[in-house]
């Protein structure tokens, strides 16, 4: 059994330049991904954008993505999408887990009163992904390793 937390930064469409600069102080190795990678029209508003971004093997592990349809103007407040009000938040907490029979142990225990945000399902780059705002405020985004 292995979980790790890892903070989740969100930025207003910056996340790449500021995983730069963190792998730069830190040290790693940034990967990330644009929502035009995971199938947005390359011609879309956004679709350069880092929907999954990560610093990895220096000293402090590190998760960015930039908020769809954020500017510096819009982050940080509360929007409806889907029916669903969501607060952007300048960071997530991200559990990951080794399995998907783990992850969910944790999905079930953190989603009573919670608000859903992303259901926990199968993901392009996942066995499991979700992400959910606990009843005290705090976004996990949970996924399998």
């Amino acid at each position: 059994m292995t979980v790790t937390t890892t903070t989740h930064l969100n930025f207003a469409g910056t996340a790449r330049a500021a995983l730069d600069f963190y792998a730069e102080v830190f040290g790693g190795t940034v990967t990330a991904a644009t929502y035009g990678d995971f199938g947005m029209p390359a011609d879309a508003p956004g679709a350069d954008k880092v929907v999954f971004g990560q610093i990895a093997g220096g000293a402090i592990a590190l998760m960015a993505y930039d908020i769809p349809g954020a500017t510096d103007a819009s982050a940080g407040v509360t929007r409806r999408e889907n029916g669903v009000t969501i607060t952007d938040r300048p960071f997530f907490q991200s559990l990951r887990a080794s399995s998907l029979d783990e992850l969910t142990g944790y999905w079930e225990a953190l989603a009573v009163g919670a608000t859903v945000v992303e259901p926990l399902a199968a993901s392009a780059w996942s066995a499991g992904f979700g992400m959910l705002t606990d009843r005290f405020g705090v976004t996990w985004v949970l996924d399998v390793a």
